[in-house]
């Protein structure tokens, strides 16, 4: 059960975090977004960075809600893993810098939930 644990709460938090960065950041308004979104390319990677962090949320709270009780996954979901993202995450990358760190992992977490399933 351990395994399951440690393996929801690292792909949760991962995809909860770049979805929550994506989405930080489509919100921003022209002038303040960065030089990386002022092409309508840069936009479109981001929001599809976005959208595939949040579909390996979905993964991962399936895979939790599979292997655990289904309590566990939806708290961690829906207070453990946006405080964590907004409290420490948040402040210390900024979004831009946060979304560039966890979408290689959100990669990562797509193959260890696929293997590990």
């Amino acid at each position: 059960m351990y395994e399951a644990l440690y393996l929801f709460l690292a792909t949760g938090l991962v995809s909860m975090s770049a979805a929550l960065s994506a989405g930080a950041l489509n919100k921003l308004p022209e002038e303040q977004r960065p030089a990386f979104m002022q092409t309508p390319n840069g936009v479109v990677a981001v929001v599809m960075l976005g959208n595939l962090a949040a579909l390996t949320l979905i993964g991962a709270l399936a895979y939790g809600i599979r292997h655990m009780s289904w309590w566990i996954p939806l708290s961690c979901v829906f207070i453990t893993f946006p405080v964590i993202h907004i409290v420490v995450i948040q402040r210390v990358l900024g979004d831009m810098k946060a979304l560039l760190l966890m979408s290689p992992l959100v990669v990562a977490s797509i193959v260890a939930l696929w293997y590990f399933w």
